[in-house]
């Protein structure tokens, strides 16, 4: 088993439209293996027999009825046993895609105390919403984004880690310029070679 010291796992969080994928799907284009926190609801939801519904209210439900039965670490404890597989097979870089909730953060810091990394992704609200507007996937009205803001925050308690986060990467500009500041982060903090 390798040592836990000479892995580095990161998580990247922010609010809906920040450009969190854009940043996983930077890290995956380099070889980076990434646990996806909705992958084990969806494994949960397969393994339950529920069909997902293309509005995602069938796993919005699912998503809050198994935390209420399984508890608020139900997500967590899971992609723990994938980062510990992962770890187990040789991988030093890990990318924890969808890290939310203030309970998952604290769980996560104990269990890997030096080796996680949180990088937030800012974006002014204005623009965050513009670009939730024009997306062609799910695209969000600004009331639906006003909603799933507050959702996010006051369901999900998704500010803690936002707020705690050891480094912050503001998004305001081109997928070119945001790539050169998050790939030059990760070079600092020694995640990416240089």
């Amino acid at each position: 088993m390798m040592e836990k010291k000479d892995v580095k796992i990161l998580a990247v969080v922010g609010m809906c439209g920040s450009g969190k994928s854009t940043a996983i799907d930077y890290l995956i284009e380099r070889k980076i293996p990434k646990i996806y926190f909705g992958g084990i609801i969806y494994k949960a939801m397969a393994e339950a027999g529920i069909e997902r519904t293309e509005d995602g209210e069938s796993e919005k439900k699912f998503r809050e009825e198994i935390r209420e039965k399984e508890g608020k670490d139900f997500v967590v404890k899971r992609v723990i046993n994938e980062v510990k597989n992962l770890i187990d097979a040789g991988q030093k870089r890990i990318v924890l895609d969808g890290l939310y909730t203030w309970t998952e953060y604290k769980i996560l810091r104990k269990e890997f105390p030096t080796e996680m990394t949180v990088i937030a992704i800012t974006v002014p609200k204005a623009l965050r919403r513009k670009r939730l507007a024009e997306r062609p996937d799910r695209p969000f009205d600004a009331q639906a984004a006003a909603e799933r803001d507050r959702s996010e925050i006051e369901n999900l308690e998704k500010g803690g880690p936002i707020a705690i986060a050891d480094y912050y990467v503001d998004n305001s500009g081109t997928i070119k310029e945001f790539h050169e500041k998050f790939g030059a982060l990760c070079k600092e903090i020694g995640f990416l070679d240089a």
